[in-house]
């Protein structure tokens, strides 16, 4: 008897918990639905479509079903996936103050500790105070002083290229790294910087993994982060943030290498140098320290993993299309001649190897749901409602991918980004973010992938492998890169190599 009035006792709470949650919700709702999405089970819901491979082709497929929004629930969780640009021009840009900040990530955030960088940090006033930071070192005016180090690296990454062709992947890393460690730190070619490039890569795979959608359940079940110490994702959470913010970690080394030659008047330029030469007067010099250290760290790790995974798109792009390879190094030719390699300068006289530049971060973008952010309260758009603590995604592999009648965006076609009869969106107006939390390094970005595309098409060919095919299979992760391929990178018959090679020597001499 008592058994059979707690059960009925149980369902009564039970049943007015239910009627309170459903008329919290129509009263927030005012009677707008969520958005659409696919079926789910009883358990997870739908929330599993974020664990599967190349995630982003499957919630591009969604926008003929459901829409631009694709609501996606499961684990008391809700995650909306943008998939057109109107919709992320409208949230992030027009409606900022509601999304803005960073949903809080488990793993990632709290017992990783990336909830202090400048990428991962909620909006706020800390935040505004590093992307401050971050756009004063990183303005288009700044940004020139670093094309004589680019073009440096350019020639330095052509040698090796001849040296060793078939390292090509390790080559174009290097180059990443050495220059993003150069510019940021002010840190030269030498045994020290190669360690720097390699816990910067640690660090970097650390990080894609953290914030990959659906890896930690953890993210989705909280109480989880109290798991004992020796569970497997606390034992990753530590090491990744021993390495990345720990003594002898990824951020902290490279910081106290520029304080020491700066205190023996040997430190040479770069952003960290003339940030540390301007400290504020309203925070102590700790707390500036550790704002240019979060500033830098995201500099140099966002920098370098990008710029290696476009560049390898890039050379699997001229592997696979040669008539377009062909075009770009005829202007080349024409503009340049083969007496010098290309400066920087020179790509407002390519247009067409700018439109291949595009159309390489189009075919393959490099983060194709972007970095997820968080409404702040309830909102209503295009006559659905969104709760506030929605994850919100913007699948920008949508937008590259939308159907043309002219233009079929599965093919590799620079000529889509010179035909001014269509309208297609720009890469470069949704590559890099939207909004307040748009990449602040994206001029620095866009200056380094085309030097480094241009040197390399003036001095080399690229083929496929001879002994078969090219696999185009890439990457899980925050940041999509090609797996591990093979091409054949020849120099050109037309190819000055001695003048590359003097042009390389004069870098490493300066």
């Amino acid at each position: 008897m008592l058994f059979t009035d707690a059960l009925v006792l149980l369902s009564l709470l039970i049943m007015v918990f239910c009627i309170a949650r459903y008329r919290q919700h129509t009263n927030a709702s005012k009677g707008f639905p969520l958005p659409p999405g696919p079926p789910g089970n009883i358990i997870s819901g739908n929330i599993r479509a974020l664990a599967q491979d190349e995630a982003h082709r499957t919630f591009a497929r969604y926008r003929k079903e459901y829409g631009d929004l694709v609501m996606l629930q499961g684990l008391g969780s809700k995650i909306l996936v943008l998939n057109s640009l109107e919709a992320m021009n409208e949230l992030f840009d027009k409606r900022a103050n509601n999304y803005s900040t960073r949903p809080n990530f488990v793993f990632a955030g709290e017992l990783m500790g990336l909830n202090q960088t400048v990428t991962m940090m909620p909006y706020g006033q800390e935040w505004r105070a590093l992307r401050k930071l971050a756009h004063t070192a990183l303005s288009p005016a700044q940004v020139k002083k670093y094309h004589g180090m680019e073009e440096d690296v350019a020639a330095l990454l052509c040698t090796h290229l001849l040296e060793s062709p078939e390292r090509f992947s390790d080559h174009v890393r290097t180059s990443a790294g050495s220059l993003m460690i150069a510019i940021t730190y002010g840190i030269p070619a030498s045994p020290m910087q190669t360690s720097y490039i390699i816990d910067g890569e640690r660090a970097a795979d650390f990080f894609t993994r953290a914030i990959d959608p659906g890896r930690y359940l953890c993210d989705f079940l909280p109480f989880l982060k109290y798991a004992p110490s020796w569970v497997s994702f606390q034992r990753q959470a530590r090491e990744g943030r021993e390495l990345l913010f720990g003594v002898r970690g990824v951020r902290r080394r490279p910081l106290e290498q520029v304080k020491h030659e700066m205190e023996a008047g040997t430190a040479p330029p770069s952003l960290v140098h003339t940030a540390l030469l301007s400290p504020p007067n309203d925070v102590s010099i700790s707390q500036f320290e550790w704002r240019v250290m979060m500033v830098a760290g995201d500099i140099f790790g966002a920098g370098s993993d990008t710029t290696h995974a476009t560049l390898l798109a890039f050379i699997m792009a001229m592997a696979l299309h040669r008539d377009k390879q062909l075009k770009a190094q005829a202007e080349i030719d024409a503009i340049i001649g083969n007496s010098r390699l290309p400066i920087i300068q020179d790509r407002v006289d390519l247009p067409y190897v700018n439109a291949l530049l595009k159309e390489t971060m189009r075919w393959q973008p490099v983060t194709p749901t972007g970095l997820p952010r968080c409404s702040v309260d309830d909102d209503f758009y295009g006559g659905y409602y969104i709760p506030k603590n929605t994850t919100v995604l913007p699948n920008v592999w949508a937008i590259a991918y939308e159907p043309n009648e002219k233009y079929n965006p599965e093919s590799f076609l620079p000529e889509r980004f010179l035909d001014e009869t269509q309208n297609i969106p720009d890469p470069i107006t949704w590559a890099f973010g939207f909004g307040r939390r748009i990449c602040p390094g994206r001029y620095l970005a866009e200056d380094i992938i085309f030097i480094l595309m241009a040197s390399i098409l003036a001095v080399f060919d690229i083929f496929p492998p001879d002994d078969g095919g090219i696999t185009q299979e890439f990457k899980r992760g925050l940041v999509r890169a090609p797996n591990p391929f093979q091409c054949r990178i020849v120099p050109r018959p037309s190819a000055d190599l001695k003048f590359v090679q003097a042009r390389a020597e004069q870098s490493r001499t300066q």
